[in-house]
């Protein structure tokens, strides 16, 4: 079955879950309030396989000494899963992370994450979708059990509002019109660089 987006585009609906319309939107104020703030990384590990349990726990120690220092902002879930629970089929553990330090935590698992598989996923109200169509991997990805899921939730899952991140932030971000000039200003600079392909006129 299809439903109909704010701008009347049909997104398809596979299994109850969203897939994204093949008509992206383009207007600035939808985009923004639509913009995802909050991630998931949730490391998994073959509960049963000492090495990548080890590997696991260590990688896991290293995000919590980072964030200690100052690295980013990360926070591991105090709860290991030592066996499958939720959609997650293996051993597992959940990493939660801010829009404001998604560059660094990817970055950091990018080249760290060992043998190590890393589902990456966003928090919205579609968690099912979150899950599956709006999900990456690092490493090799593992099938997920998406029954366990919501379809739409009531409230966005945020996180952690005592720190002041993510979809809890109260810092000022600039308004519509000043993006606007901003991207003018950089749609002229990059006037100047052969390899950048320009912004449609329309």
């Amino acid at each position: 079955m299809t439903a109909t987006d704010k701008q009347g585009l049909e997104t398809t609906m596979d299994d109850g879950y969203t897939v994204e319309s093949q008509h992206p939107p383009t207007d600035i104020e939808q985009v923004l309030e639509e913009e995802i703030k909050e991630y998931h990384f949730h490391i998994y590990f073959h509960q049963k396989n000492q090495k990548e349990h080890k590997e696991a726990l260590e990688l896991r120690d290293a995000v919590l000494r980072l964030r200690r220092a100052g690295a980013f902002v990360a926070v591991p879930l105090w709860r290991v899963n030592e066996w499958p629970m939720g959609p997650h089929p293996v051993g597992s553990y959940e990493i939660w992370c801010p829009t404001e330090s998604f560059a660094s935590v990817f970055s950091y698992l990018c080249q760290h994450h060992g043998s190590l598989s890393v589902l990456i996923h966003p928090l919205t109200r579609r968690e099912g979708s979150d899950h599956s169509a709006r999900s990456a991997w690092i490493g090799s990805p593992f099938p997920l059990d998406l029954s366990t899921l919501p379809i739409l939730s009531k409230k966005i899952p945020l996180q952690y509002p005592s720190l002041g991140y993510g979809y809890s932030s109260t810092t000022t971000t600039p308004s519509t019109e000043e993006r606007r000039r901003a991207g003018k200003e950089l749609e002229q600079l990059l006037a100047q660089e052969p390899e950048a392909a320009p912004a449609p006129s329309t």
